[in-house]
């Protein structure tokens, strides 16, 4: 192994050790803070690791085998390190680092078990991400695919006591799996199809137009279920909004870095055989395209303050999937990234307008900026760089997504991409006037967050303005029609305004407005019954085919089993009457017995 291959395998490691070490010695995770100490240290030094990989721009591939044959491995395991793994090594271990640094403070309260068992699924999330990423072919990167669905159930539920937090944990763990389904199956038909899982070896056949295989459009497409459910795409997003009952700092692991960046990056590790199969694409680019004006309305009817950053996430992936879609998956690659920095801004400060307030809800906010200005200040920041305000992150790369699917001609999806860009400074800035510019109300005792949860606060701050100037000078220049800039910024400041009219300055009736839009404002506040719709399924086929179970188990398992065992306690009981407990009588019976099997055998020669 060289120093590119191992460099990165150290990043993966280092968490994998964390949560070797918590989950073996119990002392050590049951005193909570000093177990989150090691999983920080830990995340410290493999996060400078990952910026020593991108920075230097490490590339190499080092596999080892791990199911054999005799015709060589049918699959191996390893590290793939590649521009596209650098990046999303920095990104998941800084915010990873961050989130965990920030949750010092806003769990502090928590006892020490439970902190210690948090930051011991912490360091395993960070692992399976790391993992995923680092994946050199399918089959390795499904085994981390469903690690980190299993500790997003696991953190998500981490309150499990509340009956919210558990129901939604289950949620978010059968939704993602109905598009796990799909990919499991997806990656099967390719390796039966091609005989191998790696990407290497994939990408150079389909290079070389030597992947014509039968049905590789459906294969693709079951491939990209996978990432339906795990990014969160119609019709599997149900889940990621009640994903919002685990702690913030969780949400903000989650819609930054882990969970839901992993289907679009591996439709964007996979673009090379995505590529071959246009119909694919196109459908991903209008799913997309479709799911982000979807959410965007949802989010403007919502007055959970995390509701509608998880609606916001949702509908950001759905930007990234359309660019996918249109072939421009660098685009989408590049909004995921700076996506990562400025939503785990917005979650994070929203973490700390809570932990001041007590309460969710922004209409039970208001006034908070003189209170807490440097939340305030921050959470701006991070608005202005979802809403696509130059020369913040969100701006280059939101331009370079709606350049890229207007050059592929998926007009209908640009334009419902461009709706959405008003849409989403129209529901961030509404936030924004409510929560700290409304009027002031009694909920909680508003007051700045701790140096702990205010540090990573600036730091994604000023990380979300240095990577927007940093693209602004030597990044971000893009080919795109000369409209395409002014529409997006009128499209934004006519959201601005309009939340503005509505809610700073009451010139516009909120009431009067959601009238005017009834028939769509009643469907988004109920989620267009999408939600209905799939509770009505499970109680009609899953508990429907469980009561049948359970009839069954009931009446027919253990019915015939009951019959059995009652039918042998009848001959026992009759037998039992027999019993005489003199030995001479059973001596008597034994001689008998003898004498029947002597006659039967003479009958039977």
């Amino acid at each position: 192994m060289t120093l590119p291959t191992r460099l990165p395998l150290l990043v993966l490691l280092l968490p994998f050790a964390a949560f070797v070490v918590l989950a073996v010695v119990a002392p050590l995770r049951r005193a909570g803070a000093r177990a989150g100490l090691l999983s920080i240290a830990a995340m410290s030094v493999a996060f400078m690791a990952a910026l020593v990989a991108w920075v230097e721009g490490f590339r190499g591939e080092a596999t080892w085998s791990w199911i054999p044959s005799d015709g060589g491995p049918i699959a191996t395991v390893g590290v793939l390190v590649d521009p596209l793994s650098n990046a999303m090594l920095v990104l998941v271990t800084l915010v990873s680092l961050l989130v965990q640094v920030y949750s010092l403070a806003y769990l502090g309260d928590e006892p020490p078990a439970s902190l210690g068992r948090y930051y011991t699924y912490q360091s395993l999330f960070a692992f399976s991400m790391l993992g995923l990423v680092l994946s050199p072919g399918f089959l390795q990167m499904f085994v981390f695919w469903e690690l980190v669905g299993l500790c997003s159930y696991l953190l998500i539920g981490y309150w499990y006591q509340r009956p919210a937090a558990a129901r939604a944990a289950v949620k978010a763990f059968w939704i993602t799996k109905l598009g796990d389904v799909g990919f499991v199956i997806g990656i099967v038909l390719l390796w039966s199809a091609t005989g191998t899982f790696d990407f290497g070896e994939l990408f150079a056949r389909a290079q070389e137009h030597a992947l014509a295989i039968d049905g590789l459009g459906t294969i693709m497409f079951l491939i990209y279920l996978g990432a339906v459910g795990k990014s969160a795409q119609f019709p599997l997003h149900v889940w990621l909004p009640d994903a919002m009952e685990g702690p913030t700092p969780v949400s903000a692991l989650i819609h930054a870095a882990t969970m839901v960046t992993a289907g679009v990056f591996m439709v964007t590790r996979a673009q090379p055989l995505f590529a071959l199969v246009p119909d694919v694409l196109i459908l991903i680019g209008w799913v997309g395209a479709f799911t982000a004006l979807l959410a965007a309305t949802m989010a403007c009817v919502e007055s959970d303050i995390k509701r509608v950053l998880a609606y916001s996430t949702v509908s950001q992936l759905g930007y990234m999937m359309a660019a996918a879609g249109a072939g421009a998956a660098d685009a989408g690659f590049l909004h995921l990234l700076t996506h990562g920095l400025f939503k785990a801004l917005l979650f994070l400060a929203a973490g700390a307008v809570i932990h001041a307030v007590g309460t969710n809800d922004i209409f039970r906010m208001g006034g908070l900026f003189r209170a807490m200005p440097q939340t305030g200040i921050v959470f701006i920041v991070g608005t202005l760089a979802l809403a696509g305000v130059p020369p913040l992150a969100g701006f280059f790369s939101k331009e370079a997504v709606l350049s890229g699917v207007w050059e592929a001609h998926l007009t209908v999806p640009f334009l419902m991409l461009a709706l959405t860009v008003l849409l989403t400074a129209f529901y961030m800035f509404r936030v924004v006037f409510i929560t700290f510019f409304g009027r002031a109300f009694e909920a909680g005792h508003p007051h700045e967050a701790p140096w702990l949860m205010r540090g990573p606060l600036w730091l994604l701050a000023a990380l979300t303005v240095a990577v927007g100037i940093r693209l602004a000078v030597g990044g971000g220049e893009h080919e795109a029609p000369g409209w395409l800039v002014p529409l997006s910024l009128a499209s934004a400041f006519v959201g601005f305004a309009l939340a503005w009219a509505m809610y700073q300055r009451g010139l516009v009736d909120p009431a009067t407005f959601s009238t005017a839009l009834a028939p769509f404002d009643f469907l988004a506040r109920r989620r267009y019954g999408i939600d209905a719709l799939y509770a009505g399924l499970y109680r009609a086929l899953v508990l429907g085919f469980a009561r049948l179970i359970g009839w069954i188990d009931r009446y027919l398992v253990d019915g015939v089993l009951n019959v059995l065992s009652a039918l042998t306690l009848r001959a026992g009981a009759g037998l039992r009457g027999i019993q005489s407990g003199r030995a001479q009588d059973y001596v008597y019976g034994v001689a008998f017995g003898v004498l029947l099997l002597f006659v039967w055998a003479q009958l039977w020669r």
